[in-house]
C-alpha cells in the first residue's frame, strides 16, 4: 500500500516527514555522497533566494542570490545533525550573514568606516518599514530612534549612500536636446594638446639654428642620444657636440625672448 502522500498529510506528519528526508540527506553526505549535497542545494535554494530577495541594500538580485547560495554552501559544510537543530534554523542565520558581510565589504564603491555602513543598513531597513506603517517618508529624528541612533549618525549614514555605487561615465544624461553621456561632459586636462603646442613653437625656433647645430640638438633632446653617439653620428668631437649645444640652447632662448 503506497504510503500517505507528502501534500496532503496533516501539518505535524509533513513536518516529521521533511525532517526525516532531511536527516537522511545529511547522512548520506557524512558518507560521502555528492549526489546528497545537490540535493540539499535543491531542496534549500529557494529559501537562500526569498532571504535574497527581502535583503534591503539595493544591489543587483542576481548578486544577492549567488552570495545568498554561498552562504547556503557554508551553512551544509558547517552543519551538524547531531545537535538536533533543523537545518533551516542553522542556515538562515548562515545566510543572513554572508549577505551582511557583503554588503560591509563589496558593495561599496568608496570605502567608508564599518560603523557607518551598519548604521546605513539600518536606517535603510527601518526606513523601508517606518514608510510602509505611516504611510509617509519618516523624517531623520524618527528614523534615529527606529535604528537606534543618533540624528548626526543618521545624516552621516544618509550622507553615505552615494558611496554605495558610482555612475558609470557611459551612462547617458539629458539635457534639453543635448544628450551626452556623463564622461563626455567631464572637463579633464589634456597634456597632449599642450605638447603639440609646444612641438610647433620649438619647430619654429629650430630655424635659427644653422643646419648641423639643429641635427644635434634634436639627436641629443628628441633620440636623446647622448654626446659621444651624437659626436660619432655627426662626425666631430665630444666636446663639439657640448659647445654645439650650449650655443644652440642660449640661441634658442634669445629667439625665445626668454634671458
Amino acid at each position: 500500500m503506497p504510503g500517505p502522500n507528502l501534500m496532503t498529510a496533516p501539518p505535524v506528519d509533513r513536518l516529521r516527514r521533511r525532517g526525516e528526508e532531511e536527516r537522511a540527506l545529511f547522512a548520506r553526505l557524512r558518507e560521502g555522497d555528492e549526489s546528497a549535497r545537490v540535493a540539499i542545494v535543491r531542496r534549500f535554494l529557494p529559501l537562500a533566494h526569498k532571504l535574497a530577495h527581502g535583503y534591503p541594500g539595493g544591489s543587483d538580485t542576481e548578486d544577492l542570490e549567488q552570495i545568498a547560495a554561498i552562504g547556503l554552501l557554508a551553512a551544509i559544510n558547517r552543519f551538524d545533525p547531531d545537535r538536533g537543530l533543523a537545518f533551516s534554523t542553522f542556515a538562515v542565520p548562515t545566510i543572513l550573514g554572508e549577505l551582511k558581510r557583503y554588503f560591509r565589504d563589496r558593495a561599496w564603491s568608496v570605502r567608508v568606516p564599518r560603523s557607518v555602513q551598519e548604521t546605513a543598513l539600518r536606517v535603510e531597513s527601518v526606513t523601508v518599514e517606518l514608510t510602509g506603517r505611516v504611510g509617509r517618508a519618516p523624517t531623520v529624528a524618527e528614523l534615529a530612534e527606529a535604528a537606534d541612533a543618533t540624528i548626526e549618525q543618521v545624516l552621516e549614514a544618509l550622507q553615505s549612500g552615494s558611496a554605495r555605487r558610482a555612475d558609470s561615465l557611459d551612462q547617458a544624461r539629458d539635457d534639453g536636446d543635448d544628450v551626452t553621456s556623463m564622461g563626455l561632459r567631464i572637463e579633464v586636462e589634456e597634456p597632449g594638446f599642450a605638447q603639440v603646442d609646444d612641438g610647433l613653437v620649438l619647430d619654429e625656433l629650430l630655424r635659427v639654428l644653422e643646419p648641423r647645430a639643429r641635427s644635434i640638438l634634436e639627436l641629443r633632446f628628441r633620440d636623446d642620444l647622448v654626446q659621444s653617439d651624437i659626436a660619432q653620428h655627426v662626425g666631430v668631437s665630444q666636446m663639439q657636440v657640448s659647445r654645439s649645444i650650449r650655443q644652440s640652447i642660449e640661441l634658442l632662448q634669445q629667439a625665445a625672448g626668454r634671458p
